[in-house]
């Protein structure tokens, strides 16, 4: 079996991801609170650098394929700085898109793989959906 244990650096990479997410999402909640969404968007950076290493990151978010995704987020969180949340969350949302589009397949197997929801994405018209975009993109 293989081991799953994680340096410190990476348990803190992850917490402040996930607290990223929560603080987006809690600025959604109230309202588009632009300073929740941009507490959210500097924890989730944070978190995917220090969990994945600062240069997977910079190689990551630099790559030609990934250029879109990675100017649309960054235009996004700086529509969310200068006042305007909703417009840059749905920009931001496309960017998110776009750079971790690549994600979805994998992240769909570890979802039927899961004891409660995974019958679900076991059902045929999901599984037809989910092939259809397997195998199109490495993400790193």
């Amino acid at each position: 079996m293989v081991s799953l244990e994680m340096s410190d650096r990476k348990k803190i990479g992850l917490g402040l991801t996930g607290f990223g997410v929560f603080f987006s999402f809690l600025g959604i909640i109230f309202f588009f609170d632009k300073g929740l969404i941009a507490m959210g968007n500097i924890l989730f950076m944070s978190g995917v650098a220090l969990t994945i290493g600062l240069r997977s990151c910079i190689q990551f978010f630099m790559k030609p394929s990934n250029f879109k995704g990675t100017v649309s987020f960054g235009v996004g969180f700086l529509l969310v700085i200068i006042g305007w949340p909703v417009i840059g969350m749905m920009v931001e949302a496309y960017g998110f898109i776009v750079l971790f589009s690549g994600f979805w397949p994998t992240l769909a197997v570890f979802l039927q793989k899961v004891p409660i929801i995974g019958w679900l994405f076991q059902q045929p018209f999901v599984r037809s959906f989910i092939e259809r975009f397997r195998g199109k993109r490495v993400p790193v």
